[in-house]
């Protein structure tokens, strides 16, 4: 682990504001294997980052809120929501800038992300000194996503639903990848839910 890292925590940032318009329902709320979709999310970064989860919430967030079953230290209202996944980001940023040396970004419905693989990540950027950690599954990659503070900055600037992609690819910061195939998985339709159910 590096000095760094030893001195500041890492903010886990769980994106749980967006309008889930292709569900049709409360999507975070629904039941899943046991438990609220969003549930599984908020246990894996408890697990990954100890009393460091923030739970970025916007679109029909008291029902989000509620099916969360306070698994989350931090509650994070994007009024933005509606501007796309990056006023989400820049929202959960603008909080943890100052305290953190580093961010773990993932999407509350990433059902099948794991504490292990979040650990994945913040192991190889402590070894590393990557800028970016990026999950990479199937043929490219995407969240979970570990941004270090250099980053901050941009990521406090995004809007639109092309999330953080832009500043992965910026150029600008030296990016290593994590492989993880579950990172391929998430629930954005009914259709997502039943294929789920029959792995």
């Amino acid at each position: 682990m590096t000095e760094s890292n030893q001195r500041l925590p890492i903010a886990a940032i769980i994106l749980a504001a967006g309008l889930s318009s292709r569900f049709g329902a409360t999507k975070l709320a629904t039941p899943v294997r046991g438990k609220a979709l969003v549930q599984h999310a908020l246990l894996a970064a408890r697990q990954a980052c100890p009393g460091q989860v923030h739970l970025v919430v916007g679109h029909e967030h008291d029902a989000v809120e509620a099916a969360s079953a306070d698994l989350h230290d931090r509650i994070i209202i994007n009024e933005n929501y509606a501007g796309g996944i990056g006023t989400s980001i820049a929202a959960g940023v603008n909080v943890c800038h100052d305290d953190f040396d580093a961010v773990l970004i993932l999407l509350a419905d990433q059902v099948l992300i794991t504490a292990e693989h979040l650990q994945c990540l913040i192991h190889r950027w402590s070894e590393s000194g990557a800028d970016i950690v990026v999950s990479a599954f199937e043929n490219t990659i995407g969240p979970p996503i570990l941004f270090a503070k250099s980053s901050f900055p941009e990521l406090l600037g995004l809007r639109g639903d092309n999330g953080a992609r832009q500043v992965v690819d910026s150029g600008k910061y030296r990016v290593e990848k994590v492989r993880c195939e579950a990172a391929g998985v998430d629930i954005d339709t009914p259709e997502d839910l039943e294929a789920l159910s029959q792995r």
